[in-house]
């Protein structure tokens, strides 16, 4: 059952404009500390996995654990958002992730794979809750500057996100003298980052932005968004298909080539502090165009800048495959592509669904889709390191790249409907 704001919300806040800014603020503090947390132990999941099992085999499995953790969890946030708002469900959301990198320094500690297994999934509830925060920055933006809206709350991933990946070397010396493996020592960082999120939304996201839209929109002081003209280029079925269609590839190629990238790098010698700056700079351009990317879609259209993230996904795949593995720079220029490639199709994909649904199912529907961009990217986590065992790196990056430009026919159909 969907609950609806509190009477007199909307009475408090005669200005939904200022209660966005004020909503925008607490995300961007949040969604800094969540994405420390998210790329510390996006750096070093799967060689924990490969020094703990001695094999490369099973290396992408630590990205299929956690990304199928944060598919149960985008359900489980999405519904508690739907019934009491978004600032409850991000809240519980990121202090699961929390208890997850609890449970990873545990399993490290004690050699366990099969409790390191465990936490790894729910560790993926910091992973879903991440990216549930952008649609609370949309909630309350008017149509033709949604895109922008979630823009900031993504760019505000990247202040933590390349800090967490470049800090792997000292939370690992730190782990060391406590007796921790140093391995599991970003996860310190992302167990401290998480509950610092929680902390910060739980205080001070108020008005929930989610409730007080609703609040607004039964006033009649506003139309529903999912009405407004922004919407009107695309159908309302085929708008939610496609948008979790460009958000559910872009997440299956970038996971699969960017899970196994530590693991190629180190294959080739380099050390934890070389593949930590790749995947900071990575990161860093998965949410630092965020602030263009809005603008090019707000102005130019959700469908060409989905296009667009195709073809930069596959130029990341071409060069990735290409780039000698003694290449630190090149590498580093393909990662950068593929992240660029990601915000592309996130910001589109997101645009396209928060247009087509109504604030009656906003919030369980942009779970559901994220479950499924969570199951793609489990998918991508698992088969990289299958691939890369069978094939190798290259070919895997290949198999991305093209991969990607599924997205294109899709998008033409949707456009030919429309």
């Amino acid at each position: 059952m969907t609950s609806t704001a509190p009477a007199g919300t909307a009475a408090r806040i005669s200005d939904p404009g200022q209660a966005q800014r004020r909503v925008l603020h607490v995300l961007v503090v949040s969604q800094i500390l969540s994405g420390a947390g998210l790329a510390a132990g996006v750096t070093v999941g799967a060689l924990l996995a490969q020094d703990m099992l001695g094999s490369t085999s099973l290396a992408g499995l630590p990205s299929a654990l956690f990304t199928a953790g944060s598919a149960l969890a985008a359900v489980a946030v999405g519904r508690i958002s739907q019934a009491r708002g978004r600032r409850p469900g991000l809240a519980a959301g990121y202090l699961a992730g929390a208890a997850g990198s609890a449970g990873v320094i545990i399993a490290a500690v004690l050699d366990n794979p099969v409790l390191l297994f465990s936490a790894l999934f729910v560790y993926g509830a910091g992973t879903a809750t991440n990216l549930q925060a952008r649609y609370a920055g949309a909630d309350l933006a008017a149509p033709g500057h949604r895109a922008r809206a979630v823009s900031t709350v993504l760019v505000a991933t990247t202040l933590g996100g390349v800090a967490g990946p470049n800090l792997a070397a000292p939370t690992g010396t730190f782990a060391e003298r406590l007796g921790i493996p140093d391995l599991a020592g970003p996860f310190i960082l992302s167990g401290v980052a998480y509950a610092l999120a929680a902390l910060v939304l739980a205080f001070w996201l108020r008005p929930d932005p989610l409730l007080l839209a609703r609040a607004v929109a039964e006033a009649g002081e506003d139309a529903d968004p999912a009405t407004a003209p922004a919407a009107a280029g695309t159908a309302e079925g085929g708008g939610v298909v496609l948008g979790a269609l460009v958000m559910i590839l872009t997440q299956f190629v970038m996971v699969a080539i960017m899970t196994m990238t530590p693991v190629h790098m180190h294959d080739h010698g380099h050390g934890t502090a070389a593949s930590g700056l790749v995947i900071a700079i990575h990161i860093g351009a998965m949410y630092l165009p965020s602030p263009l990317t809005g603008w090019l879609v707000d102005r130019y259209g959700r469908m060409k800048i989905a296009a667009a993230s195709g073809l930069v996904l596959l130029a990341a795949g071409i060069l990735a495959a290409a780039a000698p593995g003694d290449s630190v720079a090149l590498l580093a220029l393909a990662l950068t592509l593929l992240g660029l490639g990601w915000n592309f199709g996130l910001v589109a994909g997101t645009a396209i669904i928060t247009d087509t649904v109504p604030l009656a199912t906003r919030a369980r529907t942009q779970g559901l889709a994220d479950v499924s961009i969570a199951i793609a990217g489990a998918t991508g986590g698992l088969a990289s390191g299958l691939m890369v065992a069978a094939t190798g790196y290259p070919v895997l990056a290949l198999t991305g790249g093209v991969l990607s430009l599924a997205l294109l026919p899709a998008i033409a159909a949707t456009a030919h409907r429309r």
